[in-house]
């Protein structure tokens, strides 16, 4: 697992540790598609001006230039400078290249639109542990066509508690504030810069309370009484709708700080119920972009909070816009690379073998191979993953390269047309039928064990 990579921030597994991802991925996409979710791919490159429209993060965007542009040089993409809008980068996420989806097929979709994206997206950060440069994300979203209502917020919420209780992790923790709360609270202490206050809560896991009440006051003119509540409001955290009660305790009143609360309720009442000890309301959580309006997540793992979030996302109402029509929105966003590297670093997971193949059918003579290939099509059209050897060794060495494959059964067909299979785990060897004989149901497919 601890391997040196030749280019740093760009992942590569190996056949075993792919077929984990695999696992981890087939999980997802199973369930959210019986939550009735569609599938869909974007495209890898988005203009500039598409990219950073909702935010400034362009040091995060790898921007697309050519080696060998046209004759004239003003081939398209053949701009490396990130200030043009109409130069081309690869994206950074999944939320903003789907936001341009849904305007540009709004007249092809039926709303409110349930779609899953399993990508790959690029980042310029600085590699480290739980975070490269190119990843997998898997995304769930729902858009609605004008509005959408609030009860897709407390949805996407329960979607996501039952994939990750399905993935081989430890606990999770779903960490779930309102940003109508926050910026309705810091408006009712007489906080204007909302987005400021937002942007230097943020940070609060990162440089902690006493630099971040510095920032308020320095950066926002916030006083002490004010840095003190915003950090106040920022410290509650219960597992129940408690928090409501301890928020207005701290004695604000503001109308969007009423519907904040309101919200974030019925989400962590509903969770109570239907995903118990997987919620937490935690008013610490802000989320950095600007563009998130209502709910926001972040997830951590019990036991491994230094690894970051590994699922994030929320409300975004302005996202998605044509015109006057707006196009609403709620999501999430499954970080699968920091997740696998964590599942195969802690082998949390490993899988029962390196390969699909469970049998290999061995040679006789380089004669036989047609036979080989007759029997192999008949496992095959059971549902056997079945590999023909390349060349007609002896049979120890025949063995030998299924058992450096991981390959458990070795099938031998003598001159007469009898047919055996051997288990080269055990030794056990065995009459058998090609139009009948099948593995035990813990060897026909590679199963991913969890410890």
């Amino acid at each position: 697992m601890a391997r040196t990579a030749s280019l740093s921030g760009f992942p590569e597994w190996l056949p075993q540790e792919r077929l984990v991802e695999l696992h981890v991925l087939d999980t997802l996409r199973k369930t959210f598609e019986l939550h009735g979710f569609s599938s869909i791919e974007t495209r890898a490159v988005e203009t500039v001006g598409q990219l950073l429209r909702k935010g400034e993060i362009d040091k995060e965007v790898y921007g697309l230039s050519r080696l060998q542009e046209d004759e004239d040089g003003a081939g398209e993409g053949g701009k490396s400078d990130k200030a043009d809008p109409n130069a081309l980068a690869l994206h950074f996420d999944l939320t903003v290249p789907f936001a341009r989806y849904v305007v540009e097929n709004a007249g092809y979709l039926a709303f409110p639109f349930r779609r899953y994206q399993i990508q790959k997206v690029w980042r310029g950060e600085r590699p480290q542990e739980g975070r490269a440069r190119e990843f997998t994300q898997a995304d769930i979203d729902v858009v609605g066509d004008g509005e959408l209502p609030f009860r897709y917020d407390v949805e996407i919420a329960l979607v996501i508690a039952e994939a990750l209780s399905a993935l081989p992790i430890p606990d999770f923790r779903l960490r779930i504030n309102n940003r109508k709360l926050a910026e309705g609270f810091y408006r009712g202490i007489g906080l204007t810069d909302t987005a400021g206050v937002l942007r230097s809560i943020d940070k609060l896991e990162k440089i902690g309370e006493a630099k971040v009440a510095e920032l308020l006051k320095n950066e926002l003119s916030a006083t002490d009484e004010q840095a003190a509540l915003a950090l106040k409001l920022a410290s509650i955290r219960t597992e129940d709708t408690s928090f409501v009660a301890q928020v207005r305790a701290l004695g604000v009143t503001d109308e969007l700080l009423e519907e904040g609360l309101s919200e974030l309720e019925q989400v962590i009442e509903a969770a109570v119920q239907r995903a118990p000890g997987k919620v937490v309301a935690d008013l610490s959580i802000a989320r950095g972009l600007d563009y998130y309006t209502g709910t926001v997540v972040e997830t951590v793992l019990v036991g491994h909070e230094q690894l970051g979030s590994i699922c994030s996302g929320g409300r975004y109402d302005a996202l998605a816009s044509k015109g006057n029509r707006k196009f609403p929105g709620v999501g999430l966003s499954i970080g699968v690379t920091r997740l696998v590297s964590r599942i195969l670093s802690q082998e949390f997971a490993t899988a029962s073998r390196s390969v699909p193949t469970a049998v290999l059918v061995a040679l006789n003579n380089d004669n036989s191979w047609s036979a080989a290939q007759d029997v192999a099509a008949q496992l095959r059209g059971r549902g056997i993953a079945t590999e023909v050897a390349a060349k007609a060794e002896k049979f120890g060495k025949q063995i030998k390269f299924a058992d450096r494959r991981g390959i458990p059964f070795v099938w031998f067909t003598d001159d007469d047309g009898k047919h055996q299979v051997k288990d080269i785990r055990t030794g056990e060897q065995v009459d058998a039928d090609p139009a009948s004989w099948e593995p035990s149901p813990e060897d026909l497919h590679v199963r991913i064990t969890t410890r």
